[in-house]
């Protein structure tokens, strides 16, 4: 009978799993057979756990941004609608950290979401009482000035 050369598969695959399951308490880290389903548990979680990171993180961006935004008078939701419509595109990562770090930029970029037309009647919501109040303000001086001469408009007015 030949000499076999490689090694037992079993044994490297045992140690393998100890060396892994390695500052687990008790059993865990002694008995291949609980060592074994602790390792496959835990790798099942990180695997889960790295994934769901990313949402946590944008959870926190989420909050961070929407606590600045309110302390400039604007809610989140505007705020990034806004955002949207003027065309800027900043992820929500940066967002965050400009609030924390640079509060004066986050506050030029809420009056640029801010002045971007959020709520107006075209997109088919309802206008707020200050878009109505303006609209009621600026159309006879647009209308006016657009025509040149008073001549029968004073009727429509």
């Amino acid at each position: 009978m030949p000499r076999t050369r490689h090694s037992v598969a079993t044994r490297h695959r045992r140690k393998k799993v100890l060396k892994m399951a390695k500052g687990y308490r008790g059993a865990k880290s002694k008995c291949y057979k609980s060592a074994n389903e602790q390792v496959m548990h835990s790798l099942a979680y990180s695997y889960r756990d790295r994934r769901a990171r990313k949402g946590d993180f944008r959870r926190l961006w989420i909050t961070r941004i929407n606590a600045a935004a309110r302390e400039n008078g604007m809610s989140y939701n505007k705020f990034i609608s806004g955002l949207h419509d003027a065309g800027v595109e900043v992820d929500r990562k940066i967002l965050a950290e400009m609030a924390i770090d640079d509060p004066e930029a986050f506050s030029k970029l809420v009056t640029v979401a801010g002045g971007s037309g959020v709520g107006s009647p075209e997109k088919g919501s309802t206008p707020s009482r200050a878009t109505v109040a303006k609209e009621k303000v600026t159309v006879p001086d647009k209308s006016s000035a657009a025509e040149g001469d008073d001549s029968g408009d004073e009727e429509d007015g």
